[in-house]
């Protein structure tokens, strides 16, 4: 077979495996298409498939294959990423700053705080770390996976939920955005390269100038001119960030940070978000399962899971616990919204495929991450649904 016939033959498992387990098995309520996708794609991978048919996983994802699905996955996350900034509402955030800043600080603080001490312990042990990595990179880094809130999975769980565009809804969004922003701040710190540090100044100045321009443009295009311009917009920031030495992703979320979502029809935004999960963005999970290693043993990789699973769930609910306590809110209200910002999945796999990408965790560490970002987000449901039945009058509450 030629490499476009193997490559379609990765496209048809990469589409309808999950579909499967997802459609006939029923997982909604436990775990979304996207929840399903990621583990598809770790089953798919070479812990699982490569070690049970070692042949058939080489002969399919050969070096030519991945290298497609690597180019798909790429674009398709950055696209993601790109929606993802331009749906920031800050807004809203800044309306309501006292409430939303101690409740979003205190949501991402303390979880950073409890996943930095379960990395501290993790670092003893060789095999963790990653090469290019320094101790306080790799503890920062494993810190604030364990701190990050999926936006994009918390929005999908939220219409499960049917409180999106109730009042409790729309603060959980602002705590969530307030948050995202932090992500990808401290992800710009964490990658900040003093060898290229030139680079990095050059691109953040150059960054900041045509930013100020490109705000000035896209109000006066047309309406169907500003996607293909922002487009554009989002691949030169990508390179330019990536150039720096940022990652692309860095430059991905910048560029649409600094556009304002007004200037689009929000109903085709859904679409567009819509149709890059349905089309594309099942290749990026699958190239993250690839990623994924089990060398040091199943037990080790699950252990380690575990305990970061355990410090993320007890920071993000003492931190809400504590914020509920400042702000004077109902009992089971604080739990609730700790129990909806835990999600992780999409936002938490894009941050740390980065800290893979520069060799700051290895794919052990990676494997563990992935693992808990994936049992977290099939929490939430289960354990949110019943809150909430018991608790409709929070949903009203504004703030």
């Amino acid at each position: 077979m030629n490499t476009s016939e193997i490559f379609l033959i990765a496209m048809t498992l990469i589409l309808t495996v999950p579909f499967l387990i997802w459609r006939v098995g029923r997982t909604e309520y436990y775990a979304p298409l996207v929840v399903v996708q990621i583990i598809t794609g770790v089953v798919l991978g070479p812990g699982i498939l490569g070690a049970v048919f070692p042949q058939y996983y080489a002969f399919v994802f050969n070096p030519q294959v991945i290298q497609a699905l690597n180019g798909i996955a790429w674009w398709a996350v950055m696209t993601f990423v790109w929606i993802a900034g331009i749906e920031l509402d800050l807004k809203q955030a800044w309306a309501q700053k006292r409430e939303s800043g101690i409740t979003a600080g205190l949501a991402l603080g303390m979880p950073l705080l409890f996943g930095c001490a379960a990395a501290a312990l993790i670092v003893r042990h060789t095999g963790w770390i990653g090469p290019r990595a320094s101790t306080w990179q790799f503890i920062l880094g494993v810190g604030m996976a364990c701190a990050v809130t999926a936006l994009p999975i918390l929005i999908l769980l939220m219409e499960k939920l049917e409180i999106l565009r109730q009042p409790i809804g729309k603060r959980i969004l602002r705590y969530a955005s307030l948050d995202d922003v932090a992500i990808w701040g401290v992800l710009a710190v964490i990658l900040m390269d003093w060898h290229r540090m030139g680079r990095q100044v050059i691109f953040l100045l150059a960054f900041g100038v045509a930013a100020l321009a490109f705000r000035q443009l896209m109000p006066r295009l047309q309406a169907k001119d500003r996607w293909h311009v922002g487009l554009i917009w989002l691949a030169v920031c990508a390179f330019g960030a990536d150039w720096s030495g940022l990652h692309f992703m860095v430059g991905a979320f910048l560029s649409g940070a600094v556009m304002d979502n007004d200037w689009f029809d929000m109903k085709q935004m859904d679409t567009l978000r819509h149709n890059v999960l349905l089309t594309i963005m099942p290749v990026y999970f699958l190239s993250t399962g690839l990623r994924t290693n089990w060398n040091m043993g199943g037990a080790a990789v699950f252990i380690v899971a575990g305990v970061l699973l355990v410090a993320q769930l007890a920071g993000k609910l003492a931190g809400t616990a504590i914020a509920g306590r400042i702000l004077g809110w109902k009992p089971g209200e604080a739990s609730l919204i700790g129990w909806l910002l835990q999600t992780k999945a999409l936002i938490m796999i894009i941050f740390v495929n980065v800290l893979l990408d520069k060799q700051l965790i290895t794919s052990e560490s990676f494997t563990a991450l992935l693992l808990m970002a994936v049992f977290s987000t099939m929490l939430t449901i289960p354990v949110a649904s019943p809150k909430l039945r018991h608790m409709r009058e929070v949903t009203f509450r504004s703030k």
